[in-house]
């Protein structure tokens, strides 16, 4: 089939948006290609397509757990065969996972950064026929890679295994340093680079100086319709901002990155459904949405940089309908910003000093901890040892780009059940307790698949509908797994550190240049930029943006709070001199020549000739043999 026809069968689109049929094309002449594309862009048809084009298997490597679930759920409802392999999966799910790749039963095949550490993960890759290796959201390769997810790094090291092999680079944004950063981390060969521009015609960009920005925000959402998103830096302030909200009559409700997964899916499809209005979160929210009908993105605060303020302005308006960006700023914003720039560079003693204690804490002895990974409470280690959260983490970071060690962030996993006995041993169990067999009757009721792999679970959605609570159902799921009815993951939350090599003595840790002094200069650079953007007078935001991406060649649109102010005052002015003309022209009521006129009101003559047109168009001023004067009726 060409790509159009499966476009067609699986999309159901006759045709497609610009440039994905070029990137379509470049990648099956089997060139290395980077596709930039704004946000709503319709990346992922890019490769989705050509890999149910190709023979063999498609590695698409993503940054997020939620956005390979997303995904493979998504091409699964097409009847698409995909699989991801992600930190959150138990060794029965990988083990499935597996077997589908090995057995032909999946074309695309979902992986994080991390994965392409593993041994095992890349002799299995040996085995099977790749044809395309996919890079999504490949910004994170310069702007993740270097702070606090250095196995971005490490993805080139797919091109060794398969060095004939096309690579495809996807992101929607990437300032000029960071598309060659990429290029050059993914050594990709002789490049076909795809370039849409970064200019959203209905989207209005607006900054708004406040110092009570949670009354502006109900100000903005008042006058506006549709769904909304409103992004804060912090976990309690969504509550809060929620719960303001709420309590004046506008429907929102918050998310960020410590709910339970099952509460924040529930919240998600609530606002994606419509169900409710508008989503306060942090910017755990929003990679991997695809709603088209945001009319409203607010940021109460600022992002750190341009890169994540344009991704999260870009999820509104998809549709192409008008839709506003709105930036909330206040005399102290500036400064939080350049503080969060020595927050995330502690002095390198500091950051001896945090590994040192990691180490004992850990019980790490000296020359010991290769490969060990450790459960790791952040909070506690802060607590003990009086350091800042946010200082604490960055140290991490920097180690980690090092090589000491990963800091690898809690995420929560779902429960899910997986049926281990065949349907006949099933009909002919041994004693259950009631709870057991009540809650066994209802999970096959609610749930499909049970057989073949791990479905996601609730129990709270189980103890409701079976008038049990929440502590039978898992006493219950436990009941089961001992009988080896069923395999059952109870959720979980726990952070990680990973040591990659044995323990160094402190004198020894080199945190170097290019980790250090390099990106902190990089980070300034950013910083700086999103300042201009909230601070700096007189410049349409939009050129600000395109220009900061590398189009420099852009107007003013037009449409953002700068260029509107600009039109109104033109308004204000040209009324101003309108009327300057009339109350002269009525002191001479004979009539006036137009050097006259414009020596004593001193109006640019190309301005002059306009208004005396416009004046006598409207009938307020009329013209003869060279002299204009009022006409009295008016």
């Amino acid at each position: 089939m060409t790509p159009r026809d499966i476009l067609k069968k699986y999309w159901g689109y006759d045709s497609f948006r610009p440039l994905q049929e070029d990137i379509i094309n470049s990648v099956l002449a089997g060139k290395d290609t980077m596709g930039l594309m704004p946000t709503g862009g319709g990346k992922s048809i890019t490769f989705q397509v050509p890999a149910l084009a190709l023979p063999g298997v498609t590695v698409v490597v993503t940054p997020l757990i939620s956005l390979m679930k997303d995904q493979v759920d998504n091409l699964k409802r097409r009847r698409i065969k995909a699989v991801c392999l992600h930190s959150g999966m138990n060794r029965r799910e990988m083990t499935l996972a597996r077997e589908k790749l090995m057995n032909g039963g999946a074309k695309l095949l979902y992986v994080s950064p991390e994965r392409l550490r593993n041994e095992r993960f890349i002799q299995e890759l040996r085995t099977i026929r790749v044809s395309l290796i996919v890079v999504d959201e490949a910004h994170c390769i310069s702007q993740w890679g270097y702070d606090f997810r250095p196995s971005y790094l490490n993805i080139k090291s797919l091109r060794k295994v398969f060095p004939d092999i096309a690579v495809l680079a996807l992101t929607a944004t990437a300032t000029p340093r960071v598309e060659k950063d990429i290029l050059y981390q993914l050594e990709m060969r002789e490049p076909v680079v795809f370039r849409m521009s970064f200019s959203r015609k209905n989207l209005n960009y607006i900054v708004r100086s406040t110092e009570t920005k949670i009354y502006e925000i109900f100000h903005i959402l008042s006058r506006t319709s549709g769904s909304a998103i409103v992004y804060v830096r912090s976990r309690k302030r969504t509550r809060e901002i929620a719960d303001y909200l709420a309590s004046a009559g506008v429907s929102a409700t918050y998310y960020h990155a410590g709910l339970d997964n099952s509460i924040k899916e529930e919240r998600q499809n609530d606002w994606q459904r419509g169900g409710v209005r508008v989503m306060v979160a942090t910017n755990a929210f929003g990679m991997g949405i695809d709603k088209p009908d945001v009319r409203v993105v607010i940021h109460f605060d600022m992002p750190p940089s341009l890169e994540e303020y344009y991704q999260e302005a870009g999820r509104a308006g998809r549709d192409g309908r008008q839709s506003y960006v709105v930036l909330l700023t206040s005399k102290a914003d500036a400064g939080v910003l350049r503080r969060r720039v020595t927050e995330t560079f502690p002095p390198r003693d500091e950051i001896k000093r945090i590994y040192e204690r990691v180490c004992n804490y850990l019980h790490i002895a000296m020359d010991e901890g290769y490969e060990k990974l450790v459960e790791f409470d952040l909070e506690r280690f802060c607590e003990i040892f009086k350091y800042q959260r946010r200082r604490c983490l960055a140290s991490l970071h920097l180690l980690a780009q090092a090589g000491y060690l990963e800091y690898l962030e809690e995420t929560e996993r779902r429960s899910r059940v997986m049926i281990i006995c065949t349907r006949e041993e099933l009909y002919h169990l041994g004693k259950l307790s009631v709870d057991a067999e009540t809650v066994l009757a209802k999970i096959l009721r609610l749930y499909t698949g049970l057989f073949a792999e791990y479905v996601y679970i609730d129990e709270r959605v189980i103890a409701r509908e079976t008038a049990l609570d929440e502590k039978r159902v898992y006493e219950s799921l436990l009941e089961m797994g001992r009988a080896k009815v069923l395999s059952y993951v109870p959720r979980s939350r726990s952070p990680y550190i990973y040591f990659p090599t044995s323990r160094e003595e402190t004198r020894y840790i080199l945190i170097g240049k290019n980790i250090y002094e390099e990106r902190l200069a990089v980070m300034k650079n950013r910083t700086e930029a999103m300042v201009d953007y909230g601070f700096k007078k007189g410049h349409c935001r939009e050129k600000m943006l395109l220009e900061y991406f590398g189009e420099l060649d852009g107007c003013d649109c037009g449409r953002c709070d700068v260029c509107r102010d600009r039109k109104l005052s033109s308004t204000r002015s040209d009324e101003d001199y309108i009327k300057k003309i009339m109350d002269y022209l009525k002191s001479r009521p004979d009539g006036v020549d137009i050097r006259i006129l414009e020596r004593d009101i001193r109006i640019p003559p190309a301005k002059l000739s306009g208004f005396l047109s416009f004046l006598c168009d409207e009938g307020f001023a009329g013209c003869r043999e060279g002299m204009y004067f009022p006409v009295n009726d008016k």
